[in-house]
């Protein structure tokens, strides 16, 4: 399966915001982006023309970059949004939001995106008691994650609960035991993504 293997820290100074790649490490002072709060390369320190094009075209890689996706599975899910009734970005963040392995960060039960889908990969959870290892699987309202009951990675899991301060409102999560569920399909105000994704209807739109 393709993944992006760039430098997670690459990838925020890049965007020139903390997209929490790194789970506890984003938390701490040696944060890249804190401590060089520029572009990586070369020419990282020039200051570069802002077009139209440009700050859709960032607007998109940042929120690619957030969810740990390719170009392609990307795209994917854009149209896959225009094709639904309601506002596009709106659906797409939806979309993205309802992956397992964002579900599975949300509730707390990885420290980043890229813990939580390695976890999903390796078949550390079940959805519905059901055990699911498609980090890209799509929850839905009334489903129940869990953790697998003989899962080697429960320490780990459980150490990533105690990194979480708040689980969203379309979630609820059991800390304890290691379960969560979906309560209802998030909207636009409780998604706490820091991309303005009706510039990326516009560079799609095209």
């Amino acid at each position: 399966m393709a993944k992006d293997t760039s430098p997670a820290c690459r990838q925020c100074r890049r965007e020139g915001l903390k997209l929490y790649l790194k789970g506890e490490r984003c938390l701490t002072d040696r944060c890249a982006i804190d401590r060089r709060p520029f572009a990586p390369g070369e020419h990282g320190r020039r200051r570069t023309k802002q077009t139209e094009y440009l700050t859709q075209l960032r607007e998109k890689q940042k929120a690619r970059r957030y969810y740990g996706l390719l170009e392609k599975q990307f795209r994917n899910y854009y149209e896959a949004a225009n094709r639904q009734t309601g506002i596009t970005g709106e659906n797409l963040l939806r979309i993205l939001e309802t992956r397992l392995d964002n579900v599975v960060y949300r509730l707390g039960f990885a420290a980043s995106r890229r813990q939580a889908r390695q976890l999903v990969m390796h078949g550390h959870f079940m959805v519905n008691g059901k055990r699911v290892d498609i980090p890209s699987y799509r929850v839905k309202p009334d489903d129940m994650v869990s953790v697998e009951p003989n899962s080697s990675a429960r320490g780990t899991i459980s150490e990533a609960t105690e990194l979480t301060a708040s689980v969203s409102p379309w979630l609820q999560a059991d800390h304890d035991n290691l379960v969560g569920k979906i309560l209802k399909y998030p909207e636009r105000d409780e998604i706490d993504v820091p991309v303005a994704e009706q510039l990326i209807v516009e560079l799609y739109s095209k």
